[in-house]
């Protein structure tokens, strides 16, 4: 691919925005599957799971991981979580379902498949488990549904689903498997919750709960410019990614008043990645000269990229105590710290604290990690609990209850589901330091506005 010369922009650009289209189930690249073993090992080893309480929030809302859902808040746990069979009824000890309206949750997950698939599949339905039996809800039945890890095994899974009488469907997990599910489910009048992070299979009764690009994006430009930054440029890779997250960054910078002062895109490999990684940087110390500087440079990479351009940044003098660098969700892993040109900078991210405590609670359960992602299946059978809940003999999923405006407690902050399928969720502002990072703006515990 050619390189793209920096564009020197001046004023506000417009542009819509559009979200991340990817056929995987996270956009934090590693850091959704990672699994930090030795540190939850030592949690569980010191006991650190009896009576824990924390945040179920994305953004800090206190709550019981391990606990149950009540109107969006949760409560201490109820039980243990068991090994439970392909079509299980919780039924906990001592408590009898009565009257209450029997209710089925399909999940559809790549059991069979191989590999880390499979791994990340089992760890979903081991969180959908924990979820159940932390509710108490004797009146759940969960239907484990195979998708083989294929767009027609998916579409098979649902159908079976259906035919076994459930009143919502969880998962799949990848976006090709999205689209096969969704028109069986819209014939059945079913509501999907999936994990997919790909924008365009949401709507028409599919709801992603997935970490998704524009309230990464939005977020951090939000909060860089209420910290008095005004002139941005970014440095964005060419892809099909990093169009829609130019699209994005473009829309955020326009919404608060601010001005894109310049854009670097960099092709596939790290030769293209040098190269126009150092002219931006570059550019960004000359604007310092003359008068025009630049406030703040927007990087969305990964652990993939970042330490490649820590040096960089360092060669060319930028200096990051005044020219604040920002990032997106995926900055979120352990060694970004290592590298001093990011020490300082922000990026947006989940209160650690809820998943700590979730992770923690799981891996005393079942003797392993938890992949980044099982919150997902957690979330959604909380909330699928939550409605089923609901006073009366009425379909309990409907569109109206599941995108209440107040939304939910989970477990990696308040969220909300939009009417579009898409996800609002409360994120903290995270600062990289020289130990790693810490919270300095902490995310919102409640909704206030509508669904964007």
């Amino acid at each position: 691919m050619r390189a793209t010369t920096t564009k020197l922009l001046t004023g506000p650009h417009r542009a819509d925005p559009h979200d991340l289209a990817d056929p995987h189930a996270g956009t934090r690249s590693k850091r959704i599957f990672a699994q930090p073993l030795g540190k939850l090992r030592s949690m569980a080893a010191a006991g650190v799971l009896a009576g824990v309480t924390s945040l179920l929030a994305l953004g800090g809302c206190s709550t019981s991981p391990g606990g149950s859902f009540s109107n969006g808040a949760l409560s201490q746990p109820a039980g243990s979580p068991t090994d439970i069979t392909k079509s299980t009824t919780a039924q906990p000890a001592g408590l009898s379902s009565g009257n209450r309206q029997s209710v089925k949750l399909a999940l559809l997950l790549p059991t069979s498949a191989s590999g880390q698939t499979a791994e990340i599949a089992k760890g979903l339905k081991q969180a959908a488990e924990m979820a159940l039996f932390d509710r108490n809800a004797p009146n759940i039945k969960l239907l484990v549904k195979d998708t083989a890890g294929t767009p027609d095994g998916a579409r098979k899974a649902a159908e079976a689903a259906v035919a076994a009488g459930a009143d919502i469907i969880i998962g799949p997990l990848f976006a090709r498997s999205v689209k096969t599910v969704k028109p069986v489910a819209a014939a059945a009048g079913l509501p999907v919750l999936a994990f997919s992070n790909d924008a365009s299979v949401a709507g028409n009764g599919v709801y992603l709960l997935s970490f998704q690009a524009h309230q990464d994006v939005t977020r951090i430009i939000q909060y860089a410019a209420s910290q008095g930054r005004r002139r941005f440029a970014a440095l964005i890779p060419e892809d099909a990614r990093g169009n829609q997250l130019a699209a994005l960054f473009k829309a955020s910078v326009q919404q608060v008043g601010g001005s894109v002062v310049a854009i670097e895109t960099y092709p596939p490999g790290a030769n293209g990645m040098l190269e126009n990684s150092q002219r931006l940087f570059e550019s960004a110390v000359e604007a310092d000269t003359i008068g025009e500087p630049i406030d703040a440079i927007f990087i969305p990479g990964g652990p993939e990229t970042l330490p490649t351009l820590g040096p960089i940044i360092k060669y060319t003098k930028v200096d990051t105590t005044r020219i604040k660098l920002l990032g997106t969700g995926s900055w979120d892993f352990p060694t970004l710290s290592r590298q001093s040109s990011f020490v300082g900078g922000w990026f947006p991210a989940p209160d650690p604290r809820g998943w700590n405590s979730f992770s923690a609670k799981y891996s005393q359960t079942y003797g392993a990690a938890a992949p980044r992602i099982a919150s997902l299946a957690y979330d959604a059978v909380s909330i699928a609990v939550t409605l089923s809940n609901s006073v009366g003999s009425g379909r309990k999923f409907t569109a109206d209850r599941l995108t209440q405006a107040a939304g939910f407690a989970g477990t990696d902050g308040v969220l909300r589901l939009r009417p579009n399928g898409l996800l609002d969720r409360g994120l903290a502002i995270i600062e990289v330091d020289a130990n790693g990072s810490r919270v300095i703006e902490p995310a919102p515990r409640t909704f206030n506005g509508p669904q964007g």
